[in-house]
């Protein structure tokens, strides 16, 4: 009895905990949460938008890059900046994202009172996709572009996270035909990149994650099907893992699969480490183009709800949201105490300029 009476303890007080983390209300042991539009709208309707927030001595700002417009084909990719001030309350378009070409899957990162922005891929009139090299880091107030050194895989649709306010790892990722399984760091300090310990798993594209302390945790995403009569397919995989990034050298992580979390599995989750957990909002159980159709020619609609990952458990929580459902997204962003989603796709591949909140 007394072992049944430590797991409930146990439990519960991982429930408070997290319900403090992510400053949402606890309903009957159960963690919840509220969604709100609390924001102004962007200043146009985006999906498939790198985002991040930067927090600096003069104030908090939180940033777009590029991205998908409604009309949802090659003419409509963007090339803009969209500069949040949260002092001002206000949007502002700043200078488009350098590199000349409207772009998608993007990842964007802050480190040290700047925005990275990395990688993403342009798209041809023939639909055609080509990984792009760049990476840039952005100064929200100069509202100005600094050229770094490019990846060395360029990447698109992988999972972007910080470490020590210093490194960035990118983790897998689509490369022009192919998914990579390259785990990439970018040094912010020294400006170089170098490999880190591959991931275990397949590689796959439209992934999401975020880091714990040192975990990195990444779920999902889609990887590709070999076939012996028929051209390749794109299928989702469930499969979850933890990478221990290795202190004394940043090179090495430690990969280990973790359960997959319930339901089925997601395509392009907003997702971020809250505290003490990995929080996943969102996404689509029929990975799909980046016009919202899905790989097997059916439209794809967002999953309801989010999942969070509490390492130190080894536990998986659902999330009920009161509120619509949103996918197609690349970045989960933290504002005060607020967790954030910019724009997306609402149901039917409504691309949205809605900035929703998370409580």
């Amino acid at each position: 009895m007394s072992q049944f009476k430590n797991i409930f303890a146990y439990s519960y007080f991982v429930i408070a905990a997290l319900s403090i983390f992510l400053n949402t209300p606890a309903i009957a042991g159960e963690l919840a949460l509220v969604q709100e539009t609390v924001l102004p709208p962007l200043p146009v309707a985006v999906s498939n938008n790198a985002v991040t927030a930067v927090i600096t001595s003069q104030g908090s700002f939180i940033v777009s890059f590029a991205g998908l417009g409604s009309g949802k084909s090659h003419d409509d990719t963007y090339a803009s900046t969209f500069v949040f001030d949260a002092g001002r309350q206000a949007w502002k378009e700043s200078a488009p994202v350098p590199g000349g070409d409207g772009r998608l899957a993007s990842v964007a990162v802050a480190v040290d009172g700047l925005a990275y922005v990395f990688g993403g891929y342009a798209v041809a009139s023939d639909g055609s996709e080509v990984s792009l090299p760049h990476a840039h880091s952005f100064d929200p107030q100069r509202e100005t572009y600094s050229e770094l050194t490019p990846m060395p895989v360029p990447v698109d649709d992988a999972v972007a996270v910080t470490f020590e306010d210093r490194y960035i790892y990118l983790i897998s990722g689509w490369h022009d035909f192919g998914n990579v399984n390259l785990v990439q760091r970018y040094d912010t300090v020294s400006d170089s990149w170098i490999q880190a310990t591959p991931i275990p798993g397949p590689a796959v594209f439209g992934h999401a994650g975020g880091i714990v302390d040192n975990r990195i945790v990444y779920c999902d995403g889609v990887a590709v099907k070999a076939n012996v009569d028929r051209r390749r397919d794109f299928v989702a995989t469930s499969r979850c893992y933890v990478g221990l990034i290795n202190e004394e050298n940043g090179r090495r992580i430690d990969w280990r699969s973790i359960p997959p979390h319930p339901g089925e599995p997601r395509y392009r989750m907003a997702a971020a480490g809250v505290g003490i957990g990995v929080l996943f909002i969102g996404g689509s159980a029929n990975p799909y183009n980046f016009n919202g159709i899905g790989y097997n020619g059916e439209p794809s609609q967002p999953a309801p709800g989010a999942l969070l990952y509490v390492p130190l458990s080894d536990s998986w929580h659902e999330l009920p949201i009161d509120g619509d459902a949103t996918m197609d997204h690349r970045g989960l962003v933290k504002l005060d105490e607020q967790w954030l989603t910019l724009g997306g796709m609402l149901g039917n591949q409504q691309v949205t300029d809605r900035v929703n909140s998370y409580r």
